[in-house]
């Protein structure tokens, strides 16, 4: 199976890559990727199919928030991502905080313009209903 590219994209002062789901197989190519771009932070919101340790070994923070494909992520997923980036970017400015699902398109996408089908009708509606917190 061919993966998507990963995908930048820049807010402001933050940073965000969008990527696949890699196998221990393809971690190192993975890694290598990751750190070509300058992320620090990785977030997997899928169940895993690699070994966090091989992650960390790299010297990259994993986080592990996973929720169900297609669904929006639940509101303690929400409040850990916003104080995950609100620490972040102050702490490290000019890094990049990678997300990752299976495919790179259920739940890991920022904007339907950079990924095309990024988002389901239940995600939109999330969306349309979100109020901001911070």
């Amino acid at each position: 199976m061919n993966s998507p590219a990963p995908v930048e994209i820049s807010y402001e002062n933050m940073c965000f890559l969008i990527t696949y789901n890699p196998t221990n197989a393809t971690l190192n190519k993975f890694t290598e990727e990751l750190k070509k771009y300058g992320v620090t932070t990785l977030v997997r919101v899928c169940d895993a199919t690699y070994d966090k340790a091989l992650v960390e070994k790299e010297g990259l923070h994993l986080l592990d928030w996973p929720f169900d494909d297609g669904a929006p992520p639940p509101n303690q997923i929400v409040d850990h991502w916003l104080n995950l980036l609100k620490t972040k970017f102050h702490e490290e400015p000019g890094c990049c905080v990678a997300v990752h699902c299976v495919a790179g398109l259920g739940r890991a996408p920022f904007i339907r313009q950079k990924r095309r089908g990024a988002f389901n009708s239940k995600q939109l509606l999330y969306l349309e209903k979100y109020r901001p917190k911070m």
